[in-house]
């Protein structure tokens, strides 16, 4: 992946070098989930996607403000490799900035606002609550961050056997995504729905926000690589093979050796994949609606 031209946005907000304790946990949610499937939404947060405490615990987080953290944090602990990781992320996000500030206007008619990405070490706040680095990177529509400890890469190199520089960007251009359904009112209707369905009803519901955000990471990508040429050879495989490795049904399988359709929440590996070449072929935020859509 070639970044090398690009410059670096000015809408990273860096925690590293801050504590990372946080108090309260997890919300409950309606009907008083168990342990059990909190940590199976816990593991879930690692398919890229809204805060997990958002998923247990319902909306009823959204807007409140609560938990946010507003002082500059301290220098972060630094060394090379980190350097050129956060530069790497700045610039990923930079495209997509200057991605989105043409295309959404142009597609829909609607003005693009950045969203911050929080660079975090461990753990720290968001204003839908607690984050912890294994919950995974997410969007929090409650203070429109994104929020990313960049030692997922090594979780998804290592652990999910995704790796590479375009898979990264991929993660990064999904988050995105989720703003960009934020901006254009998606999320605020289906966290609003999502309270008058029974579980299965809203899981049902955030896949379709989940596969959406893979679409519209691939019409970045697609608008990136014509406006920068920053696709190498390998760079789409990378990011497809990322896509398979964080289906829900494949993550399920290898934490419990079963798979429960009902509680997906982001899609099988199948799903997942195919949504994302959709964005990429189709290059249009009209293509990515998955809620009109007959088939996921």
């Amino acid at each position: 992946m070639r970044l090398d031209e690009i410059g670096e946005s000015s809408n990273i907000e860096d925690r590293r070098g801050q504590g990372g304790g946080f108090g309260g946990g997890f919300p409950g949610g309606r009907g008083g989930l168990g342990f059990g499937t909190i940590a199976v939404l816990t593991l879930v947060g690692y398919l890229f996607g809204i805060n997990p405490a958002i998923l247990i615990g319902g909306a009823e987080m959204i807007g409140t403000g609560r938990d946010t953290i507003s002082q500059r944090s301290a220098p972060p602990p630094s060394s090379a490799g980190q350097d050129q990781l956060r530069t790497f992320v700045s610039r990923v996000l930079r495209t997509n900035e200057d991605v989105w500030q043409q295309v959404l206007p142009e597609q829909s008619g609607v003005a693009f606002r950045p969203a911050s990405l929080v660079l975090f070490r461990g753990a720290t706040r968001s204003a839908c609550g607690g984050a912890q680095s294994a919950m995974g990177p997410f969007y929090c529509p409650a203070d429109t961050r994104i929020y990313l400890d960049m030692s997922f890469f090594e979780e998804m190199r290592t652990r999910m056997r995704a790796g590479g520089d375009f898979a990264y960007a991929y993660v990064i251009a999904h988050e995105m995504g989720h703003h960009i359904q934020y901006l254009l009112g998606i999320l605020p209707r289906v966290q609003a729905a999502q309270q008058r369905l029974s579980r299965r009803e809203a899981n049902a519901l955030s896949v379709r926000v989940e596969l959406m955000a893979d679409c519209l990471a691939g019409v970045w990508a697609h608008h990136a690589n014509q406006r920068w040429r920053i696709l190498e050879q390998g760079d789409l495989e990378e990011a497809l093979a990322a896509a398979a490795a964080i289906g829900d049904d494949k993550l399920q399988k290898q934490a419990q050796g079963y798979i429960v359709p009902d509680s997906f929440t982001h899609g099988t590996s199948e799903q997942r994949m195919r949504w994302l070449k959709q964005g990429l072929r189709t290059v249009s935020v009209k293509a990515c609606d998955t809620f009109n859509a007959r088939a996921l």
